[in-house]
Parts: structure tokens; sequence; C-alpha cells
């Protein structure tokens, strides 16, 4: 499905549970407001969707001058896919973890953990950001920033339906603050689904183009083991702050994520791995998936300095 179809679709959805959260708060003229506020904040989220989740995750940009061994490999992948170069930018936490946000090719950023440049090996990283690279070019990056921000927003809103929302309804009772707190619990839910579909359907289609881009399937399935490993036992705080940017991690950075599979926003690691060696064994173990310039990366076990 084309991105741009499925991100129209997504706000659809968010502005019908925005507009009902506000006909829940002020009957349909507050359905109203929440159509055009919601129409803004599309708009807004649309425009500005990398610098908030840059600003909310705390990263900060790096150039060639201040991580030139980081950049450089994110430049060369991004020239052998044949994809505009992104901006570049490092998180300062000790859980290794990566992004990617924008709402196009042309204007995209991709993020590292400071764990992830010092606790991975050269080819590992040049793994995780190809599948980086691999979303922006399926445009999942709009797709994901939407969903964050939408979700965010909707949980707030829901939390004012049922602190206001049943004031409305008083003549019928206790259904006004019943269906407040039904509208309390379920919209933040409804919004969280659509985040986990969407999330765990993008995952696997990024791995495999990622594999294409950084030419070994391999490296990507043990860079995803070694994140998963370190995630469970190092904190990221700013993830944790804000929990809505959980789904545009590689790995979920939250120590939550051990719950239900059902809730989870990420395919289980182990899932992943194995698609990546079936795509691996498909192609023979020794022979990249692709030819790029991201082939001559690598310098066997060579970690930073990368910034």
């Amino acid at each position: 499905m084309n991105g741009y179809f499925k991100t129209a679709l997504l706000m659809a959805a968010m502005t019908a549970l925005f507009m009902g959260l506000g006909g829940l708060i002020g009957g349909s003229s507050g359905a109203l407001i929440a159509l055009v506020f919601a129409g803004g904040m599309n708009l807004f989220t649309w425009w500005n969707s990398d610098k908030a989740v840059l600003s909310m995750t705390g990263a900060r940009e790096v150039d060639a001058r201040s991580a030139p061994d980081f950049v450089a490999l994110v430049h060369d992948l991004a020239d052998g896919a044949g994809m505009p170069r992104p901006r570049v930018f490092i998180i300062d936490t000790d859980q290794p973890n990566a992004f990617a946000t924008g709402r196009n090719p042309e204007n995209a950023a991709v993020a590292a953990t400071m764990g992830l440049l010092r606790r991975l090996d050269r080819q590992e990283i040049a793994a995780v950001m190809a599948h980086e690279l691999a979303h922006i070019r399926n445009r999942d990056t709009l797709i994901m920033t939407v969903t964050a921000t939408m979700a965010g927003a909707i949980s707030m809103l829901a939390n004012f339906a049922f602190f206001f929302g049943g004031s409305r309804d008083r003549e019928g009772g206790g259904g006004g603050l019943i269906g407040g707190i039904l509208v309390m619990i379920l919209a933040p839910l409804m919004a969280g689904l659509v985040q986990m579909a969407i999330s765990r359907s993008r995952e696997y289609e990024a791995d495999r183009i990622g594999a294409e881009i950084c030419g070994h399937p391999m490296w990507l399935a043990s860079a995803l083991r070694k994140i998963e490993a370190f995630a469970k036992g190092i904190d990221n705080p700013r993830a944790e702050a804000n929990p809505a940017l959980a789904h545009m991690f590689i790995i979920n950075p939250l120590h939550a994520h051990a719950r239900d599979a059902l809730f989870s926003t990420h395919p289980n690691t182990e899932n992943r791995v194995a698609a990546l060696m079936a795509l691996a064994g498909q192609r023979g173990t020794a022979a990249p998936v692709q030819a790029t310039r991201a082939s001559s990366i690598p310098r066997s076990g060579r970690r930073g300095p990368w910034a």
C-alpha cells in the first residue's frame, strides 16, 4: 500500500477519535472544534514531524567534523542505495537503539544512541542504519511520527473527556461518567493498536530492505539480538518519558516490552532473526544480498570512536 495512502487512512482514523472525544466533551460544537484542531495538528505534524521527535528524544545533530566515521558510514549507505543523504543525529543514552524520522526521503533524519555506537561493531552498526534507511525509502517515517504524535494527543484529550465529558450528560444519571471512563480507556487503546499494527508490519519489510542495502542479512540479525539483550537491562530515560515514541525504534526501548505480545509494538526479535536467516540462506550467507558501496564499509570488528 502506498505510504501516502496509509498516512491518509491513519490521519482519518485519528481524526475520528478526536471528533468523538470532542463530542463527549462539548457535544456537536466540541466535535467541530476537535475536527479543526485535529486538522491543524495533522498539518503541523506532517511539516514538523522530524523536529518534534528529535527534540523529544534529545537527539543532537552531528556532521563530518563532529562524528566523521559515523556520518561517513550513513552517507555511504545512502549513496549506495541511491537515496538522498539524511541528516545524522546521536542520542546521549547508553541503551543501544536507533530510529529514523522525517516527512519524506528528502527531509529525513536518522538517529543512533551512543550505546549503539559503543556496544556494536562496525558491521552491525552499518546494518542497523541500513534498516533505518529502509524506513525512509518505504516512507514509513511519516506514518511512524504521525502515529506517535496523534496517539499522545489522543491520550491527553481522553483525560479531558473523562473530567469534563460527564457534566453534559448529567440528566442520564451515571451514563456520562461511565462513558467518560470508557473513552479514557478505549481511545488511547485504539490509538495504540493502530501503532502496533503499523509497527509490526513495517519492521519485517525494513529488515528485508535493510539487509539489501547493507548487503548481509546476518549483520542485522546479530545487531537485533545484541540490542534486545542490552535494552532489557539499560534504561532509555527519554523513551520511558515518551512511550508513544517506542514504536519508532528498531527494538522496543521500554522495559515494559516484556508484557503480553498482543500489546507489543515490535515483532518478536527471534522471528525477525529467523526471517533474516532465511533470506541469507536464499542468497547464500557468504554472498551479499545486493552489491552496494556499503559492502566496503565494514572493517572487521572495528568499533568507535564514532563521536
